[in-house]
């Protein structure tokens, strides 16, 4: 090598997606969808315990076939849902007790499998936790969204629509 040649470029460092998080309720599919896609979303991790909706277009087949049509992948990770009295604890405004059962809940076998297998997809691309509330500060998807970034050490971006 002469010494008038240029230093070799250095690759930049790949950066890890961001893990995203989006809640449902008062708001339409195609919103969502819209959120999603502006958001830069390629896969939507549905993290509900029950993944029907009395909301058109949110029960699971709707919801995959939707997705899918707007080039976003789905997957449902039932095991990391909140167990029901959780769901009811958050129904009757007390999210506080919805967190301590659902860290209970988490250390089980197949929350914890699922668990991992969320971590590593969320390192593959730009994933988006789903569930039903609004406000992710009322929800386990951010208690998730909070174990994947401790792991991973990715931001997380809650979504608003």
């Amino acid at each position: 090598m002469s010494d008038t040649q240029a230093p070799a470029l250095q690759a930049p460092a790949l950066q890890a997606p961001v893990i995203q998080t989006i809640g449902y309720e008062g708001t339409t599919i195609d919103s969502v969808i819209r959120t999603l896609s502006n958001a830069h979303t390629r896969l939507l991790i549905d993290v509900r315990a029950v993944p029907q909706s009395r909301k058109p277009g949110f029960s699971k087949r709707q919801l995959a076939a939707a997705l899918d049509e707007a080039g976003i992948a789905y997957i449902h990770l039932q095991a990391l849902g909140t167990p029901k009295p959780g769901r009811d604890a958050v129904r009757a405004g007390h999210p506080e007790k919805m967190i301590a059962l659902y860290k209970q809940h988490i250390t089980g076998d197949r929350p914890q499998a699922e668990l991992h297998q969320a971590v590593q997809l969320a390192k593959e691309r730009t994933a988006c936790l789903l569930c039903f509330e609004r406000d992710h500060r009322m929800c386990h998807r951010r208690l998730i969204a909070e174990m994947i970034s401790a792991e991973t050490g990715q931001p997380v971006t809650h979504l608003a629509v």
